[in-house]
């Protein structure tokens, strides 16, 4: 009699969780040819102050250099790394005049309100971290340059590596104008996601593959979204891009309705979606498409959407991206609301106590011969960060890494020669984080050689046993102040997500039942309820992989989720059926009912607060 291996628990399993996929290869020789040029300018020029600090912004913009196209990159770079800057400015000049006790109070404010800008989005969450180092590295830090001098050398750390991901070709580029080649893969990954679903319907697959395509669409959203100086595409390059991605919309809707009928279709349904997919990376003309059965409304809605995408593609006169559009007022709401508070306070309190710890380190000579007391307040700020994983995983991961990176860069400051080994440990480095981002241990461990390298190329002493021992203080600091019992109640920032795609659904299927043909505005209400959705989801995965302690104010968050997805899948099945037959059919209306009464159980019982449904006429 075989016996089951016991599971591991989620917190263990997600810390010894690493990422799939192929080597960054353009992002690898992105970060060789940043930091490593940069520190070796400075110290020939005899500034090998200024080289740290445009490495370490070349090295924290490097973090957000991920796949996707150059637009969104200035965004997704630039505005992290101003943050940085300004950090790194401000906490230069609070650690020259503030005494100790005030720079506590300083930079706890500043994580009070870099954590509640956090909620915002990725980008905020990268552009709170950011500053939050700058901080940390400006005031426990000291250099003989002015902060102002500093934070323009950071800047243009950051500023040389978005240079190269904005003018360097990647692998794939000549199909096409290269300026657009991660334009050219989000869209075409949308029509291999559309193909994916068609194939999975009518098996287990189905619900993956529905979240993937949700995926696909939000990435190529995103990269076709980025920072314009002009309202509207102004090269007929783009232009086409925006015509593929407005036309694989109703294509996703079709597929998604397929995919809910829960029966197979034929083999061949999907090779026209993947023949769409060839002609985007191609920048080559569709040719004849294969034409699926026409035996059901999904199937004709599908094979309707085939034909316009064919039109749309010859024609290439753009199209509308219904991107998601947030007022200052929501933005400002999320930041001080539910998720914006518990954010800012869990960061706030290990951030402003990192601090201290360190400050009265540094008084007591604890670090020895220098003055550095930067290293154990900005570890705190990247495991506190509750979007970068889950609580008890990066503590673990984290001290892992750092003990091996010291550990490695211990040996290697013993037989490389100074400055040059130094300054090639530092590009190799940088060369090595794209890779070794799969695994937050891993890159903690490529990371701690990366910063001990420079830190010394700058003239400080070796300082692995050092780092070992604020790292464990920063993590002992952060799993005890991230258990303590906090004023708002433990779990409010998930169920405001889940209020959020609530509401969204609600918007959703009212336009559907409400009739009306604005097949954009249903489009754009659509993709909405799908993106909330699918934050809400990661949020809640986070959660849940937490201690027990943490993770159980969770419980129940995941079934409700489901059921939205459930039901926002229902309502594309009926837009499908409403458009091709005027009326609901008699599956649709059970369905919807049947999840109205789902909702209000499992709501209830998780204490999520979400907004009534309309009733299906």
């Amino acid at each position: 009699m075989s016996r089951t291996a016991p599971a591991l628990p989620p917190w263990l399993g997600h810390a010894l969780r690493a990422q799939r996929g192929p080597v960054p290869w353009s992002a690898v020789v992105r970060g060789a040819l940043a930091g490593g040029p940069l520190l070796a300018a400075a110290v020939l020029l005899g500034r090998p102050a200024l080289g740290v600090a445009a490495v370490i912004g070349a090295m924290l913009a490097g973090f957000n250099d991920r796949p996707g196209s150059r637009r969104a990159s200035v965004g997704r770079i630039g505005a992290p790394a101003l943050a940085g800057a300004s950090g790194l400015a401000a906490g230069t000049y609070a650690g020259d005049h503030a005494p100790a006790v005030l720079l506590t109070l300083l930079l706890t404010g500043l994580g009070l309100v870099a954590g509640a800008v956090s909620a915002v989005g990725p980008v905020a969450s990268s552009v709170g971290t950011q500053s939050l180092v700058g901080a940390a590295v400006g005031a426990g830090m000291p250099l003989p340059e002015p902060g102002w001098l500093r934070a323009l050398a950071f800047l243009a750390g950051a500023g040389w590596l978005l240079a190269l991901r904005l003018a360097l070709p990647t692998p794939g580029s000549l199909a096409g104008d290269f300026r657009f080649d991660g334009e050219r893969n989000a869209v075409a990954g949308v029509y291999d996601a559309v193909a994916a679903l068609l194939d999975a319907a009518g098996s287990k697959a189905a619900t993956a593959r529905r979240a993937a395509l949700t995926a696909a669409l939000d990435h190529a959203q995103d990269a076709l979204a980025g920072p314009r100086l002009r309202r509207y595409a102004s090269s007929a390059a783009e232009r086409r891009l925006h015509a593929q991605y407005a036309a694989a919309l109703p294509l996703a809707e079709a597929a998604t309705a397929l995919a809910w009928a829960g029966e197979a279709v034929a083999a061949r349904t999907s090779e026209g979606p993947r023949r769409l997919a060839a002609a985007v990376r191609d920048g080559a003309h569709t040719g004849p498409l294969p034409a699926p059965c026409r035996s059901d409304p999904a199937l004709r809605a599908l094979d309707d959407a085939l034909l316009h995408a064919a039109e749309a593609f010859d024609r290439a006169e753009g199209g509308d991206l219904h991107s998601r559009r947030r007022s200052r007022s929501a933005l400002l709401r999320t930041v001080l609301g539910a998720r914006g508070r518990e954010y800012g306070m869990r960061v706030a309190l290990c951030f402003g106590v990192s601090a201290a710890v360190a400050q009265a380190l540094h008084h007591a000579h604890w670090y020895g011969r220098h003055d550095h007391w930067y290293w154990l307040p900005a570890t705190a700020v990247f495991l506190v960060k509750p979007d970068l994983g889950p609580l008890a995983s990066r503590v673990l991961c984290r001290a892992a890494g750092t003990v091996l990176g010291a550990l490695l860069f211990a040996g290697f400051a013993a037989v490389l020669p100074r400055p040059e080994g130094l300054i090639a440990l530092v590009a190799v480095s940088g060369a090595l984080i794209p890779v070794a981002a799969r695994h937050f241990a891993a890159q903690t461990a490529v990371v701690t050689v990366l910063v001990l390298a420079l830190v010394m190329a700058g003239g400080e002493p070796q300082a692995s046993v050092g780092r070992i021992g604020e790292t464990l203080l920063a993590c002992a600091v952060v799993l005890v102040v991230g258990h303590l019992p906090m004023p708002a109640q433990r779990g409010d920032g998930i169920r405001a997500r889940l209020a959020e795609a609530g509401a969204a659904a609600q918007a959703y299927l009212a336009h559907v039942l409400g009739g009306s043909g604005d097949r954009a505005a249903r489009w754009a209400l659509r993709r909405e309820a799908y993106r909330a959705l699918a934050e809400a989801r990661t949020a809640i995965a986070l959660a849940s992989a937490e201690l027990p302690a943490l993770a159980r104010h969770a419980d129940g968050a995941d079934e409700v989720a489901a059921t939205l997805e459930r039901l926002v899948d229902t309502t594309t099945a009926c837009a499908v059926h409403l458009d091709d037959t005027g009326r609901l059919g008699p599956r649709h209306a059970g369905e919807l009912a049947a999840l109205r009464e789902e909702l209000a159980r499992r709501r209830d019982r998780a204490g999520v607060r979400l907004p009534g449904l309309p009733l299906a006429g």
